[in-house]
C-alpha cells in the first residue's frame, strides 16, 4: 500500500494535463474561445454549478472546467477551420477527437484494453499448459507481466491524457522492446551462459534507468523518445530475425518468431500515416493497436515449442 503522500502526489499528477503545442491551440479563435469560457464559466456560482452537474466519472479522471472549456472550443475552431475548407488542425499534440463519456480517445482505450485481454487470455493459457520447471518459464511469464502492465497504462493514457499517464504509457513500452531484447538473449545464449544474460540485463536496466531520467529530468523530448525507442527496437527486431535464420533448418517453428517480430514493427509503420481520425474516433494509433491484437494468438502458439525444449 502506498504512503498517503506518495498517493496524494500521483492522484496530482494524474490530474495535471500534458502540456503540448500544435496550431489548433496557437490559434487566437481557441485562446480567446478558452480565456472567455473559463471567464464565464469556471468562477463562482457557474463553477460551483458545473461540479454539481459533472457526471462522477469526469470528476473521478480529472476532468476539470478549464479541460471541459477546452473541449469545446477545440470544436468551435474545428469547425470554424471546417468552413473555410482547411486541413484539420491538432490540439495540443493531438487530433480532435470526440469524447465518449471519459474517453478522450475511445478507439485507442479500446483497442489498448482488448490487447491487455488477449495477452491476460493467452498468459493464462501458458501457465495452464506449460510446466513451471521449464528453462524459461519464468522468464516468459514476466514478460507477459511487463506488457500487460504497458497495456493497462496505454488504456488509462488513451482514457485521460495527463503528465501522469502520458510518461507512463511512455515508458512502460520502452520496457516491453528492452525486456523483449532480455527475453532473445535469454533464449539464444543465457541458458548456457547465464553469466552472459545477466550482464545483459544489467546494462538494459541502466539503459531503462537512463532513458526514464533524462525524458522526466531533464526534457520530456518527443523526438529522443521516438529516436531512442526505434534504435532499440532495431535491435530486438535483428537480434530475433537472425536467431530465426540461424533456427530455420533444424526449428519447425522459427517462421512463427520471425512473423510476430515482423508484424510487429511493420504494424508499427501505420503510425506514419497520421490523419485525422475518421467519424473522430478512429485514427491511425487506434488502427496500429488494433492490428496488433492477434499477434499476441501467433506470439504464445510460438512461445511453447520454442521456450519449452532445446
Amino acid at each position: 500500500i502506498l504512503p498517503a503522500s506518495v498517493a496524494v502526489i500521483l492522484l496530482v499528477l494524474l490530474a495535471v494535463p500534458a502540456v503540448r503545442s500544435s496550431q489548433g491551440d496557437k490559434e487566437p479563435v481557441y485562446r480567446d474561445c478558452v480565456k472567455l469560457c473559463v471567464r464565464t464559466n469556471c468562477t463562482g456560482a457557474r463553477l460551483r454549478g458545473f461540479e454539481a452537474k459533472q457526471p462522477h466519472y469526469m470528476a473521478l479522471t480529472g476532468w476539470t472546467c478549464r479541460d471541459d472549456c477546452r473541449y469545446q472550443c477545440m470544436w468551435t475552431t474545428v469547425g470554424l477551420y471546417q468552413a473555410e475548407g482547411f486541413r484539420i488542425p491538432q490540439f495540443h499534440g493531438k487530433w480532435p477527437f470526440a469524447r465518449f463519456l471519459c474517453f478522450e480517445e475511445p478507439a485507442s482505450a479500446l483497442a489498448s484494453l482488448l490487447n491487455g485481454l488477449a495477452c491476460l487470455l493467452m498468459l493464462l493459457r501458458y501457465r495452464s499448459t506449460v510446466p513451471r520447471q521449464s528453462p524459461m518459464y519464468h522468464t516468459i511469464n514476466a514478460f507477459s507481466l511487463i506488457s500487460l502492465n504497458a497495456w493497462f497504462w496505454s488504456t488509462v493514457f488513451h482514457t485521460r491524457d495527463t503528465y501522469l499517464t502520458e510518461k507512463m504509457d511512455y515508458f512502460c513500452a520502452t520496457a516491453v522492446i528492452l525486456y523483449s531484447i532480455y527475453l532473445c538473449c535469454v533464449r539464444t545464449l543465457g541458458l548456457r551462459r547465464p553469466g552472459l544474460s545477466s550482464m545483459v540485463g544489467a546494462l538494459l536496466i541502466l539503459v531503462f534507468t537512463s532513458h526514464v531520467s533524462y525524458l522526466t529530468f531533464v526534457s520530456f523530448d518527443y523526438g529522443y523518445n521516438m529516436a531512442a525507442n526505434t534504435a532499440i527496437g532495431m535491435v530486438n527486431l535483428l537480434w530475433w530475425l537472425c536467431w530465426c535464420w540461424q533456427n530455420r533448418r533444424t526449428l519447425p517453428y522459427w517462421w512463427k518468431c520471425g512473423s510476430v517480430v515482423l508484424l510487429l514493427h511493420g504494424l508499427a509503420l501505420l503510425e506514419l500515416l497520421d490523419f485525422p481520425p475518421l467519424l473522430w474516433i478512429l485514427d491511425a494509433h487506434a488502427v496500429w493497436h488494433l492490428s496488433t491484437i492477434p499477434v499476441h494468438f501467433l506470439f504464445y502458439r510460438f512461445v511453447p515449442p520454442s521456450f519449452s525444449h532445446f
